[in-house]
């Protein structure tokens, strides 16, 4: 063991300095014992063992310009490190090299972890696809007024992807049509848009530019994977400005439309809380990989945080259904239906004893007189569990076998 002394001073010098901020390791490792004198510039006495002595020794330029790791230094005769879980490197602190960014590293350590340039590349990878909507409306040439929103490109023929709100006028019986529609994407360029496919119980639509150049295009991804948590991005314009991008997580699922007081057609929404405005309607909710998960169709006015979009799955099938019909043909039976839980059937066995005795199943409140569902022998009460011979747990399940 070598002993040597550092006074007061010594630690206003920087090669002491670096050697002082590392006391506490050498303590850690039982390289080094400490003991102070009462003095009135004390002193502090410190036995040091070679590697540690050597690792002081050096200069400040030398400490600053390696990286060390403690493994090495204080390591057994035998090969074997005294100090197995206990490593630690010290990176270059040149500010040159740190503004560069050629050291900059941004690699996940797994799917789904954010680095430092991961929402970028998502919003990059989507950004040059989405669109500025702009809808003018006006009669014998005199403007009556004017709507926005948002939409993406999803295929190089100029096929954009928006809701039906943004283009028709929903306070109509007919699908009537707002007015000219404009298109402008983010490189600036500007086109006269026109509507292909409107389906209004989804609120989804299909409009359609001409473009003599190549157009970019955005990748449809699957809500199906997603999970309350993940992260995901909001792009559009709101209130016209363009290039917008905000950030958020899924806040639900399978949001349903019965929850949001929304009636007529059972539909659910991913919910999340990323911040939309007007002219966000339409626009892409993209996920790291920067596709697009869903369409951004409503908000909560009076609350922050609570913004819905339609699943991409569901727009997939909807958009199907315009190549394949032309239009959305949705199958109508004429009954109502209730998901059946614990906590219902208990409720409801307390008015009525002679309920079923049954663990879930969907119940039957309704039939409408004349509809397929009544000449198919379905009464108010029925409880369906089970069809073809496949257990029914829920509507969704009832949906997948066809009822």
């Amino acid at each position: 063991m070598l002993r040597f002394l550092l006074t007061r001073s010594a630690f206003r010098k920087p090669r002491r300095s670096a050697a002082a901020g590392l006391l506490v390791l050498a303590a850690a490792a039982g390289g080094a014992t400490i003991a102070s004198s009462s003095n009135d510039y004390p002193q502090t006495t410190i036995s040091v063992s070679f590697p540690f002595r050597h690792f002081l020794s050096l200069s400040t330029s030398e400490f600053f310009s390696k990286e060390f790791s403690l493994r090495s230094l204080f390591s057994n005769p035998d090969g074997g490190a005294s100090l197995p879980h206990f490593a630690s490197s010290i990176p270059s602190t040149n500010p040159v090299m740190e503004n560069s960014g050629e050291n900059e590293d941004d690699s996940r350590c797994c799917r789904g972890c954010l680095g430092r340039n991961t929402i970028v590349k998502a919003a990059a990878a989507a950004g040059p696809a989405v669109v500025n909507i702009s809808v003018t409306q006006g009669i014998h040439g005199l403007m009556l007024g004017k709507s926005i929103g948002s939409g993406t490109i999803i295929d190089p023929d100029g096929t954009i992807l928006t809701c039906a709100h943004v283009v028709v006028d929903h306070q109509s019986t007919r699908k009537d049509f707002r007015g000219r529609i404009s298109v402008t994407l983010q490189d600036g360029r500007e086109f006269e848009g026109t509507v292909v496919n409107v389906d209004l119980h989804s609120d989804i639509a299909l409009l359609k530019i001409k473009s003599k150049t190549p157009l970019p295009t955005a990748k449809l991804g699957l809500s199906s994977k997603l999970r309350p948590g993940d992260w995901v991005l909001a792009l559009g314009c709101p209130l016209s400005l363009q290039n917008t991008i905000t950030s958020g997580i899924v806040s639900c699922v399978d949001r349903k439309s019965i929850d949001l007081g929304l009636g007529g057609i059972r539909r659910e929404y991913l919910q999340t809380d990323c911040a939309i405005n007007q002219g966000n309607s339409g626009g892409p909710l993209v996920n790291l990989d920067g596709e697009i998960v869903g369409i951004n169709i409503m908000k909560v006015a009076a609350a922050d945080g609570l913004s819905f979009a339609v699943p991409i799955d569901s727009v997939v099938k909807i958009i199907e259904q315009f190549m394949k019909n032309g239009r959305v043909v949705r199958p109508w039976l004429g009954l109502k239906m209730l998901d059946l839980n614990e906590m219902i059937i208990a409720q409801i066995k307390e008015r009525d004893a002679f309920f079923p005795d049954v663990s879930k199943g969907v119940l039957v409140p309704m039939v409408t007189p004349g509809s397929p569902a009544e000449r198919a022998g379905f009464r108010p009460g029925d409880v369906v569990i089970e069809f073809e011979g496949k257990p029914v747990g829920g509507i969704k399940e009832s949906r997948c076998h066809g009822i």
